[in-house]
This record gives structure tokens, sequence and C-alpha cells, in this order.
């Protein structure tokens, strides 16, 4: 009973007017008894009713039924009814300063190192809501946008380092305004930006806190360093020097962060072996999600109304009051025996717009009703985007004209893999919104994709055409061997043709032997060496044909296995490095900021 309280409490303040009826009745029954001193007693039982009791009771038992109604209509409950869960919407950007600064060897091994751990333990505090992260030396940049994927950011802390950043320098306004842009494109009107740095020049100080003034958006700082600071030390091994020669030794300004974090109205805290300093920063956060619990709670908790179990008891009373009107008593009881509320969709469009009925039915995931709802196109855009009907999403979406329209229709364009189209789509939104960080991103991740394919057609093609050229040296091959095979073929008929003019000849050097003995002897012995001659000549014939059919097969061979090698080299060109692909994206974004103005920011070079 610890939670026991009144639904609509003001329905108490009707027992004023029931007291006063109360009183008024009492105050009547008491003039009726005036009337005794008047009449003599004998007559008195004759003429004046002596039925104290029941006047008592026609006064208190509507006083009973009234009070009992009271309190029912004021919805006595102690029991809530199961809810689900309550999930916080809120964004929140992870802003890391990677300076050259952050390599000092004061915190062991470095400040970075420290740094990113810190990131990875407050990022178990921020485990709802949607986080960003940005990084910033000279310029700054968005390494992941808003998600409610914290694994992806954790993924990417690891390859932050100063030496991937495009710029050196020190330029936390970039970074600050770059990160408000990222929540106010999300649409978060409020949220939370955590700032890991070492260092801030007073210079900047003035425009942060400009800054703060026209975003709002509350800004925590997390200091890693020392005061006594130390020195640089590079990826090469040497210490940083600055202009004179002299070591840089870059020491951590507690005072200037400090007041820094109070004009941000954020939470200051220096790094702590412990978890001290991130409980401190999240603790800012904690409290807001405590209140819009408890907001939730005051203006959306569902209790079980008590209420019209006490129409139980009130009903025997109204059934002696109204001994002759029983039917329409238990009509009103019948009435107020309803516990259940009953929803009609007049009722609904009596206090709600279908837009509002609509958003309700989004939240409750229910994508496809909403959708059905909802008569903004962008809102019933979103319903079918969540619901999976990206050709209704793209329907609804094409409604529209403005930046975030042209974003949506990029998306569902994306999701129905009509890449070029939802490039077209980001370019209209940017062309609107030249700041729409969302619209840059997913256009450029739909850019890379589409060189990925053109790479993979390209690839393919190269393939099929070394197969071509494969197959046609193979048919050459082959006719080069058919037609070896058909001159053997002749040089042996040749030879059988040679072989018989030669045994014709003999028979008739035999007949003619008798008579020219000397001559047929020289005859012969030069028609034998002729033989020979001509079957040697064969055979080097022959073998040479041999030497260059296996000359061609090895020129093949060598050809073939040179252009696996270029294969294999540009297959080894392809990484999936973090690392590489976070510093070539930011290099590619650095050269098109390069024509614009400078941003504001400090320009030294740690």
């Amino acid at each position: 009973m610890a939670d026991f309280h009144f639904l609509r409490p003001y329905w108490l303040l009707a027992l004023i007017p029931a007291m006063l009826a109360l009183f008024y009745m009492l105050r009547q029954f008491k003039h009726q008894s005036a009337w005794r001193q008047f009449v003599p007693q004998h007559l008195a039982s004759k003429v004046i009713s002596d039925a104290k009791g029941s006047r008592r009771s026609a006064v208190f038992i509507p006083f009973f039924c009234l009070l009992l109604a009271i309190i029912a209509l004021a919805g006595p409950t102690w029991k809530k009814l199961p809810q689900p869960l309550y999930q916080a919407k809120k964004g929140s950007v992870l802003v890391m300063d990677m300076s050259l600064s952050m390599l000092s060897t004061d915190l062991a091994p470095n400040r970075l190192t420290r740094a990113r751990y810190k990131a990875l333990d407050l990022l178990e505090q921020l485990n709802e809501g949607e986080v960003g992260l940005i990084a910033y030396a000279g310029d700054a940049f968005i390494i992941s946008p808003l998600t409610k994927d914290i694994n992806n950011i954790k993924i990417l802390l690891p390859s932050l380092t100063p030496e991937i950043m495009p710029a050196f320098g020190n330029n936390p306004y970039a970074a600050l305004n770059l990160a408000s842009q990222t929540l106010a494109n999300a649409g978060f009107n409020q949220g939370h930006i955590y700032w890991i740095t070492d260092d801030i020049d007073r210079e900047d100080m003035a425009d942060i806190a400009q800054w703060h003034k026209d975003n709002g958006f509350t800004t925590h700082i997390l200091a890693i360093g020392t005061k006594a600071g130390a020195p640089i030390k590079l990826p090469n091994g040497e210490l940083l020097k600055d202009d004179f020669g002299q070591i840089v030794m870059p020491k951590l300004p507690v005072d200037r962060l400090k007041t820094m974090a109070k004009q941000l109205g954020g939470v200051y805290s220096t790094v702590t072996a412990d978890d001290t300093d991130i409980e401190r920063l999240s603790l800012p956060m904690l409290t807001d999600v405590e209140k819009e619990e408890n907001q939730m709670q005051q203006s959306g908790d569902k209790w079980q109304e008590f209420g019209p179990y006490l129409v139980l008891i009130l009903l025997p009373a109204l059934l002696y009051l109204f001994r002759r009107g029983v039917l329409l008593s238990g009509l009103i009881a019948v009435l107020l025996l309803s516990p259940q509320p009953a929803y009609a969709d007049t009722w609904s469009d009596l206090w709600k717009t279908k837009d509002q009925q609509g958003k309700a039915l989004f939240n409750a995931e229910a994508y496809q009703d909403a959708a059905t709802t909802f008569t903004n196109s962008q809102w019933q855009g979103s319903a079918y985007f969540r619901d999976g009907d990206f050709e209704n999403a793209l329907k609804a979406f094409q409604q529209g004209d403005d930046a975030n329209a042209y974003y949506n229709q990029g998306n569902a364009l994306a999701q129905l893999q009509r890449y070029q189209e939802a490039i077209e789509a980001y370019n209209q939104a940017l062309e609107l919104a030249p700041d729409h960080q969302d619209a840059m991103h997913n256009k450029k991740q739909i850019e890379e994709l589409l060189k990925q394919q053109q790479q993979n057609q390209s690839d393919q093609q190269n393939q099929q055409e070394q197969q071509n050229q494969d197959q046609q040296q193979q048919d050459q091959q082959q006719n080069q061997q058919q037609n070896n095979s058909e001159q053997q073929q002749q040089d042996s008929e040749q030879q059988s043709s040679d072989s018989q003019q030669q045994n014709q000849q003999e028979q008739q050097n035999q007949q003619e032997q008798q008579q020219q003995n000397a001559q047929q002897d020289e005859q012969r012995q030069s028609a034998e060496e002729q033989a020979q001659e001509q079957e040697q000549a064969q055979q080097q014939d022959g073998e040479q044909q041999q030497m260059q059919q296996v000359d061609a097969e090895n020129a093949d061979d060598e050809k073939s296995k040179e252009e696996q090698q270029k294969h294999q080299q540009i297959l080894k060109k392809v990484t999936d490095d973090p690392y590489l692909l976070l510093r070539n994206k930011m290099q590619l974004e650095y050269q098109k900021r390069r024509h614009q103005t400078s941003s504001k920011g400090d320009s030294k070079q740690w």
C-alpha cells in the first residue's frame, strides 16, 4: 500500500459540498425534532412519527453513497500495470583530440593510449541512445556518425593516431561545431558532447563560449595529462622540437579547462587511474535519464483502478434508496463497473490528430499501422522504411521537396540497390543543405560501393578476356600440331615414292650391270648418298619443328605466369585496414575543404 494514491485527486474537492449537505440535512433533522416540545406527550406518538432511526438513515445513507461515489471518481489505486521497458532517446558525441601533444609520455605509455582506454570505458556507460565519434587536429572529421552500434566505434578507436590526420594542429572549435551539426541533423535539440583533450588555447575560449551560446549542447571535458608535462615522442623515436630547436613540453592547463567546462555547462574531470573520472562524467547523463523516466512514470504509467469496485458496495444502498428505480440504479452500476477503457476511432480522433496516433503506433513498433495512420508523407515514409517496405517509403518521401526528404529518398533508393539514383537524391539534399553530414556520409558510402562494383566488373572482364586469349592460343597450338602431322605424312609418302623409284632404278641397273659394271657402281653409290642426305635433312626438319613447338609452349607459360603475378599484385593493393581507410577518407575530405574559408582555431602544430 506504499503506492496508494488517487488517479484523479481533484474529485476529492467534492467532499466539501458533500459535508455541507450533510450539515444541512442534520440541521433540518434537528428542527423537525423540536416539534415534540409543543405537542402533548399523549398526542405526540399519534401526530409525530417516532421513526428516529428511519430519519437518520435517510440522512446518512445518501451521504454514504455520495462519499463512495466521490472516492470512486477520484480513482483510488495502489497497483501498477506492467509496461514496456523505457528506452532513452538521446544523442551523444565523443570528440577525441588527435594533436601531436597526445603523444606526450607523462602518462604511460602516452596520453593517446590512456585516452583510448578512457573512451572505451565511457562508451560502456553510454549504452543507450545514439553515439557518434569525431577526431580533430588541424581540422575535424566525422569518424563515425550517430549510431546505436557502439561496437563499431570500439573497432575504430584503436586506429586513431595523430599520424593519420591530414593536417597537424589543434582546432577544437571545428570539432565542437561539427559535433553540434551532427546532433542537430539527427534531430536532437539536446545532447551531450564528451571532449577528451589535453590542451586549449586562450584564443579559442571566447569562440567556443560563443558556440555554446548559439547551440546549447552540454559539453563535458576529460583532461588527459599532468601539469608537469613531458616530451612528445614521435613514431620515429625522436622528440618533437619547436622552431628554436627546444624540446616541446606540453603541460596540462587545468585552470583553463575547468573554466571552459563551466562555461559549456558540463562537468570537468582530470584522468584518474580508476573509474572515478568516468563516473563523474556520466553522472549528468544518468541524471537526465532518471528525470525523463520520472516524467514518463508521472505521465505515462498505467495503474489498475479500484474505484469501480466500490460500486459493489454502493449498489445495495442504491437499491434501498431507489426501490422503484432498481433498473435505473442497475444501469448506473453497469456503466460504473467498466474498469477496462474502451477505445474507438472517433474517441481517439477527438483528442489526438492522425499524426499523433501514428506517432504512438510508431513508438510501439507497429510500423504498418502507423504508415496507414500518418497524414504527414515524411512520417509515413519513415514508417514504411522501418517496416522494410522501401517502395512505398520512396513514394512517400518523394512527396517532399526539402533536404531531409531528398536524404530519405536516397536512403530508400540505396536499399532498393538503385545506387546511381540514390547519389542524385543525396546531391539534391546537399544542394539545399550543404552541411548535411549524414547525406555526405551516405553518399560517400554509395560512391565507394559503386567503385567497388565497377572494379569487380572490370576484373571479371579482364579475366574473361584472358580466358579468351588462352583459348585462342590453345586453338593455335592445336592447328600447328595438326599442320605438323600433315607435313610429316606428306614427307612419309614422298619417302615411299622415292623408295619405289630407287628400286626401279636398281632393277634397271641390274639389267645393265652386265654391260656397264663400272658405271652402275658409281650411280648406285651416288643414289645411296643422296638418300642418306635426304633422310638427314628430313630428320633435322622434324627436330627443328619440335623445338619451335616447345619454345612456343614455354613462352605461353611465361606469359600466363606474368599475368597471374600482375593479378596477385593488384589484389595485394586492396586492403581492409581501418587505419588506411580512415586516413584516405580524411585526406579526401580535407582536400575538398581546402578551397573553402579556413575555420576558427589555433594554428600551432601540437
